[in-house]
């Protein structure tokens, strides 16, 4: 269809098969019109040109350049006006810190920038020096400038001296790996300002290196309780007429497989005899990491029960065992009473666990460690036993009542964490309580419950 500048219109279009096409053309605009389509268009093009320059200014100018900026604007031309010396001196000042500071952004901040670590995954308590490197990559002389390297949530400064071509300036640089968690370095600004800090130009490397620092572990002996070292499985108390351990020999019944008949007591009895067997598991673990902030009293417990879940995990992969390690995931408040979810931790490798490890925090967001073990049991089947990481905050009530929560015949290990205490095993009804002040004692307190 097609309007001319008197408001008449006539249809142009072209059709093929079920579709047509419209074409829309304006033969001739009045002078209002096209003058009220020229002034949009630049009012986009003015404001797209001051956001740019805004921004360059933002980045540029410090809280520092502000105020010589208002000294400058303000105090000068108002001390002139009323002839104060004091604003006239003031405002002198401001010019002159802003001149002196401009030389400073002059350059192409020509650097290559590199940082190394050492290693990739360290145990808490340590430390790891990187390793900065910063090279001038131009023809021309660099000035002194500043690199940001940020460490977790704090901010290291390295100051970068004046670099000829070709030269390169080397930096030791202490990443503080104190305690559990993952810390991310970078990425590394390059800072040119003045010493005043009035004006800067920043460049950015968006490299950031990942250090994952573990939790504290202790090597768990293998014939401790949970562990035992065997090929077939685990023999149970319940007889069965077909499995590997053998039991004993008893009378022929009708339905016994005549691949079980003992011939030699046969021979002896005249009776017809089979063998019996013992039925075989293998032994399936859970390790139940509570998170839960009521159920620890220091943050100094809760590390103690990460390092503790740790252990276990640690020698349960070694030895080959069918392990689970599971917590609570975070459930926002609004969703509390509706929603229940766990969250299993990786068990491929010792390295995976720890490092799923290292991400655990506790919450009042978290579910108690009772309803973790309710969700564990339905969605692992034939656990033999399971251990649970917990604080000193717990009832012996709640350690008691822990069996319900399991099948019949699941062994149940209640590991409490407990710097202010005694090195302890004791049973309360058919849960073993294990007390741990110290990670070093865990070791000696599964050989004697074993």
């Amino acid at each position: 269809m097609t309007f001319d500048s008197t408001g008449n219109s006539g249809a142009t279009g072209t059709g093929t098969g079920t579709g047509t096409t419209t074409h829309f053309v304006a033969e001739s605009w009045s002078a209002r019109t096209r003058f009220a389509v020229w002034a949009v268009q630049s009012g986009r093009e003015i404001q797209t040109v001051a956001n740019t320059v805004w921004s360059h200014v933002s980045d540029t100018v410090t809280p520092v350049g502000w105020l010589a900026i208002t000294g400058a604007l303000v105090l000068l031309p108002l001390g002139l006006a009323l002839g104060w010396m004091e604003f006239i001196v003031a405002g002198l000042i401001a010019v002159t810190v802003l001149v002196i500071a401009i030389p400073f952004l002059a350059g192409s901040l020509a650097y290559r920038v590199g940082f190394t670590l050492p290693v990739e995954r360290v145990v808490a308590g340590s430390e790891v020096v990187g390793t900065l490197t910063v090279s001038n990559t131009s023809r021309r002389i660099e000035l002194p400038s500043r690199i940001d390297v940020p460490i977790g949530s704090g901010l290291t400064d390295v100051w970068v001296p004046l670099l000829r071509p070709g030269h390169t300036h080397g930096e030791n640089l202490i990443v503080p790996a104190y305690r559990r968690g993952i810390i991310d370095i970078g990425p590394v600004t390059t800072v040119r300002t003045d010493p005043l800090g009035t004006l800067k130009r920043e460049a950015a490397w968006a490299e950031v290196h990942r250090l994952f620092v573990h939790p504290k572990t202790v090597a768990v002996p293998s014939t401790s309780s949970g562990f035992v070292r065997d090929l077939e499985g685990t023999p149970s108390r319940d007889v069965v007429a077909e499995d590997i351990s053998f039991h004993q020999i008893r009378e022929y019944q009708p339905g016994d497989g005549r691949r079980h008949v003992h011939w030699k007591s046969t021979a002896k009895t005249g009776r017809l005899m089979v063998r019996q067997f013992e039925e075989t598991r293998r032994a399936r673990l859970a390790i139940v990491l509570g998170m839960r902030d009521d159920e620890f009293a220091t943050d100094d417990e809760y590390e103690l029960a990460v390092s503790i879940a740790g252990s276990l995990g640690i020698r349960a992969v070694r030895d080959g065992r069918q392990i689970a390690v599971v917590a609570s995931d975070q459930i926002l408040d609004v969703a509390k009473r509706s929603v229940r979810a766990i969250r299993s931790l990786s068990v491929m490798t010792p390295t995976a666990l720890l490092d799923d490890l290292s991400t655990v925090e506790r919450s009042s967001a978290a579910m108690e460690f009772e309803e973790v073990c309710g969700l564990a049991t339905r969605a692992m089947t034939d656990l033999s036993i399971v251990f649970i990481a917990c604080g000193s905050a717990t009832s012996r009530e709640r350690l008691a009542q822990l069996p319900l929560r399991f099948d019949p015949g699941v062994q149940v290990v209640a590991v409490v964490a407990d710097p202010a205490s005694r090195p302890s095993y004791r049973r309360l009804g058919d849960v073993g309580v294990l007390t741990i002040p110290v990670l070093d004692d865990f070791r000696m307190l599964l050989r004697r419950a074993a």
